[in-house]
């Protein structure tokens, strides 16, 4: 008598995952460091929109990596009004 169940498999519940969860991690923060000149940029109020496209475009290569870093530590302009 076959009800369709017999290719169901069952786990079990503390099998341990290791391999994957430690991807996971790893790649969240690799993800986040990619976008940390864009990130910096952001918070200092420097032009971030053209540090987030050559962060974008050009941020896997580690030249362009460190030039859009570059670009988002670079001094404000101090604008003067009064």
């Amino acid at each position: 008598m076959s009800d369709g169940m017999s290719n169901v498999r069952v786990e079990s519940a503390d099998r341990s995952w290791t391999t994957t969860k430690v991807v996971a991690v790893v790649l969240a923060i690799l993800t986040g460091g990619y976008l940390l000149p864009w990130a910096i940029a952001a918070v200092r109020d420097v032009p971030h929109w053209s540090v987030f496209w050559v962060n974008l475009l050009l941020g896997w290569t580690v030249v362009g990596w460190i030039v859009a870093l570059v670009m988002a530590l670079r001094a404000q302009k101090l604008i003067i009004t009064g």
